[in-house]
């Protein structure tokens, strides 16, 4: 599988936007091509504990083919570093929604910060996508429900500026399959429904991730696919743990898995994917669907 040819790309960080109510300014950085026009936007969502500077194999990848991409440094950040006792510990996952919507009400003035960038996006074609904790905040843009675990309600969030999503390595149903820590540490993971996500939406699951949050084993990242309504994709990434190979930096001690092929073949196919679900060209994706169907050493591609 093959794409379009890379291009320069320009990278500005950290812009600021004052969020008094958040209790901490929200830091961005905006990586983006140097050429091109009406440029789609992927609104990038780190997963728990990290930070804008992630994700380089994934955000280099996508914005030298052609993609705006945002990404923001969320309250859960260990740079943050916010005390166990804090009081917005409990609403970490909905503060992760709120940045997202401060980016997009301000994108005019974020993107005039960048240099030659003012002019040169197409605010109708947003994808929001994340990994891990951030997967779950793309798909509250995009209509996942979650139960709030001091309210009991579960309030749609989703956001029409957004009209799809690529959830990487992102946490399946609640219920009795959640593992006690994860039930006491994290209880946004309850209780989910993703019936209600419409958008389209690629979910990207390794088959070793075996995460301590649920008693599913691996299957339980597939949820957000298999849980879903239709018009949705799942890569099945073989031998991939939580970070899919190292797609959270060129040089990251965390991950397990250590794979340039993995990497490789999530960049290509989230790309494509990315440049199917916006309009620009459906070759590649059809292309990767054909590929990865069946009996591929590194993955599968499936659709409903």
């Amino acid at each position: 599988m093959t794409g379009p040819e890379p291009t320069p790309t320009v990278a500005v960080r950290p812009l600021v936007l004052p969020a008094p109510q958040r209790g901490e300014d929200l830091h961005v950085r905006i990586t983006a091509p140097v050429t091109g026009t009406r440029l789609p936007i992927v609104l990038f969502a780190h997963g728990f504990g990290s930070h804008l500077d992630a994700y380089a194999p994934l955000v280099d990848h996508w914005a030298s083919h052609g993609f705006a991409v945002i990404q923001a440094t969320h309250l859960d950040s260990r740079r943050l570093g916010l005390a166990a006792d804090d009081p917005r510990r409990p609403h970490l996952w909905r503060h992760r929604v709120e940045d997202m919507k401060r980016i997009l009400d301000e994108l005019g003035d974020l993107e005039a910060s960048v240099p030659g960038l003012a002019g040169r996006t197409d605010h109708s074609r947003i994808v929001a996508a994340g990994h891990s904790f951030g997967g779950q905040t793309a798909g509250i843009l995009v209509g996942l429900r979650v139960k709030d675990p001091q309210t009991g309600t579960a309030e749609d969030l989703s956001d029409s500026r957004v009209m799809a999503s690529v959830q990487l390595a992102t946490a399946g149903a609640g219920g009795d399959e959640l593992a006690p820590f994860a039930h006491e540490n994290f209880p946004w993971l309850r209780d989910q429904d993703f019936s209600r996500i419409t958008a389209a939406g690629l979910v990207v699951a390794g088959d070793k991730d075996d995460l301590p949050l649920s008693t599913r084993g691996p299957a339980w990242t597939s949820d957000p696919y298999t849980l879903s309504r239709g018009n949705k994709s799942l890569l099945t990434v073989h031998g991939g743990e939580h970070l899919l190979g190292g797609i959270s930096g060129y040089q990251s001690a965390e991950t397990t898995d250590e794979d340039p092929d993995r990497v490789a073949l999530v960049q290509q196919v989230t790309l494509a994917y990315l440049r199917h679900v916006t309009g620009i060209d459906h070759t590649d994706w059809e292309r990767a669907r054909q590929v990865l169907a069946a009996g591929h050493p590194l993955g599968t591609l499936e659709s409903k």
